[in-house]
């Protein structure tokens, strides 16, 4: 997530001061979500080697399984800023979720003991 150590005097409003046995060793300033989203998806394109909006449609799918995982999807205007750097709309970002979420209802095995379609 791309967060700081500082020492424990320099802790701020929002910065996690973890202590050890009552005593403050280490403050942890974590960015702001969405500055977050931007860095990741900055290290997607530096690991593709491209723009993300030059990737065709199975690596786009794969870079959003990838940001649903890490909780891109529950910050507000997640989907805006995908879509934006993929090159898509939101529609397609919301299509590749319900795809991806319908192939793992499909694979996830019934409680019943059934099969699925039976």
């Amino acid at each position: 997530m791309g967060g700081r150590l500082l020492d424990p005097e320099q802790a701020e409003g929002d910065d996690v001061v973890l202590r050890w046995e009552g005593r403050p060793v280490v403050a942890v300033r974590l960015p702001h979500l969405a500055e977050s989203l931007e860095g990741i998806l900055a290290d997607l394109e530096r690991r593709y080697g491209m723009p993300l909006a030059q990737l065709d449609r199975r690596a786009k799918q794969s870079v959003v399984r990838n940001l649903e995982a890490r909780g891109a999807f529950a910050l507000r205007h997640g989907v805006e800023t995908v879509a934006a750097a993929l090159g898509v709309s939101r529609f397609t970002v919301y299509n590749y979720l319900n795809r991806q979420r319908d192939a793992d209802d499909r694979a996830r095995p019934r409680s019943d003991g059934g099969s699925a379609g039976r």
